[in-house]
């Protein structure tokens, strides 16, 4: 994981650190780093960050540094690798398993399985999910492979370049079949994992759904999130009449159905280091039970 750039006569900064700030947008506490890890060199020598250099000298810039990752404990997983590089992985998560182990999820959570992926390919960093899902909503789940990566999706999920569509299927007859909702979301008081409506203390919250496909008391529904709260879609969803199939916290069990019926379809965003736009997709596993199209 090296960035490898030739200075030119528009880079006209102060210094290194200087540039390495402002094109590539590297953190003070990435930088500084860095910095200590001996990881910024020029025409293959450490340099000295605090100086510019000439035209043509080449900047690299090393992400391979080691770090540790003990607080995570490697479980062997059959990963649903959807995409990868040497920068970036995506992986399909399965309804029922969390992204971050817990206290009930010790050592059964996706991270656990990604930390040892990572240590069967020799990767020595800190496992680093960039997008997350609840424990029943399943879909894809990007792993940043270093800190770099990680700050960059960040900041494109900030200015809303980083896009994330969602299926799902609604109970009840939708009478508006492409509508936004925009209602604040907080805490639910007395519950450490109930959201709720709240127009006086809630976070803004804002979600769009497009009805696909009517049925006699349900439809698939398609989601594109603006804003990414906790519950999010299951909240707003619920909050006009509309719960989504298998939710229990929010409504009630379906007998019939495995799980909740909500999946995260397709992840959009620009690759952090080839400025490719990268466009990843995966149906739920109940999609071609239900339809035919």
């Amino acid at each position: 994981m090296i960035i490898k750039y030739y200075i030119t006569k528009n880079d006209k900064f102060l210094n290194i650190n200087e540039l390495l700030k402002v094109k590539f947008m590297i953190s003070n506490r990435l930088l500084s780093k860095l910095i200590h890890s001996k990881c910024i060199t020029i025409n293959k020598s450490i340099c000295d960050s605090r100086k510019m250099y000439s035209i043509g000298s080449l900047l690299e810039i090393n992400f391979n540094y080691e770090e540790a990752s003990d607080n995570i404990i490697a479980t062997k997983m059959n990963l649903d690798i959807i995409y990868e590089d040497s920068w970036l992985l995506v992986v399909n998560k399965p309804f029922g398993i969390p992204v971050h182990p817990s206290m009930s999820h010790y050592s059964d959570s996706l991270s656990n399985g990604i930390k040892f992926y990572f240590d069967s390919i020799g990767l020595k960093k800190k496992i680093r999910p960039v997008n997350r899902l609840d424990l029943y909503t399943s879909g894809l789940v990007v792993f940043a492979k270093c800190e770099y990566i990680q700050e960059c999706l960040i900041r494109q999920m900030s200015k809303h370049n980083f896009k994330k569509f969602y299926l799902g299927l609604s109970y009840g007859n939708f009478e508006t079949l492409d509508e936004i909702i925009n209602k604040p979301i907080a805490r639910k008081p007395g519950s450490i994992i109930e959201r709720c409506v709240d127009f006086n203390y809630g976070k803004p919250s804002i979600t769009h759904y497009r009805v696909l496909k009517k049925f006699q008391n349900y439809a698939l529904v398609l989601f594109k999130l603006k804003t990414g709260r906790t519950h999010q879609i299951r909240v707003h969803m619920n909050s006009i009449g509309h719960p989504l199939i298998g939710d229990t916290l929010y409504f009630k069990s379906n007998p019939y159905f495995k799980g909740q019926a909500l999946h995260c379809y397709k992840l959009c965003f620009f690759h952090p280091v080839t400025n490719f736009f990268l466009k990843l997709r995966n149906l739920p596993p109940w999609f071609y039970s239900y339809f035919d199209f």
